[in-house]
């Protein structure tokens, strides 16, 4: 083999590493990129996840360090996401509050979301309370003490919430404790026209026909 071929091979190994090495550092390059770094296909994208991920407002500075992005962007970002919300009337929106972004329902869809919200509220009722209702619907008009008596549990909370959603309300006192009765709205959402339509519950519970005894006898201790 000639001196001339000698070169010229080492030529070629050397052209050959040369573009190995290229191609490493294409493969780095492209391992680094901004996409793989941010963690999401963009910044808007990575900005809705933090966004809907935080419980509480998000400062633009907190969404700059979390995407790893300059201030700047993340504020172009924000401001095309509040343009994009309001063009396409979606139904929710970007609300800057106490210094930060935060989601909100779209104020035109306040109707809507206040009727699911209050229909949600009187149609589900935990055990507890529909326990403390019927107590109530049978024996009005009667104490919170003595409801609590019948339930064995406390039912202060209990007691605040059917207030809250119209199904019971008070009517006067007596030695002092605050006596409760059912509204008309508890008979609309049952569907009666009065509560003498409430059907018997002896039949059902009969321990109830002596409740006033049992009431008596938990005051006193007996």
């Amino acid at each position: 083999m000639s001196e001339n071929d000698t070169v010229e091979e080492i030529a070629i190994d050397a052209t050959v590493v040369e573009d190995v090495i290229e191609l490493e550092s294409d493969e780095v390059d492209e391992a680094e990129s901004p996409v793989d770094e941010l963690g999401a296909p963009s910044l808007a994208a990575g900005v809705e996840a933090l966004l809907l991920l935080a419980d509480e407002p998000m400062t633009v500075l907190s969404l700059a360090a979390a995407t790893r992005r300059p201030v700047s962007e993340v504020e172009e970002t924000i401001a095309q996401l509040v343009s994009d919300y309001d063009e396409q009337e979606r139904g929710f929106e970007l609300r800057e509050v106490a210094g930060g972004w935060r989601y909100y329902t779209r104020a035109a869809c306040s109707p809507l979301v206040e009727r699911f919200v209050l229909d949600g509220q009187q149609a589900r009722l935990t055990q507890a309370s529909l326990e403390t209702l019927a107590v109530i619907a049978y024996r009005q008009p009667v104490s919170r003490g003595r409801v609590a008596a019948v339930r064995g549990v406390n039912v202060d909370g209990v007691i605040r919430t059917l207030v809250a959603r119209g199904l019971i309300e008070e009517a006067g006192h007596d030695d002092g404790s605050i006596l409760y009765r059912t509204t008309s709205h508890f008979l609309e959402r049952m569907g009666i026209a009065s509560l003498d339509d409430l059907p018997p519950l002896a039949e059902h519970l009969p321990d109830l026909a002596d409740l006033e005894d049992v009431l008596d006898s938990v005051a006193t201790g007996d």
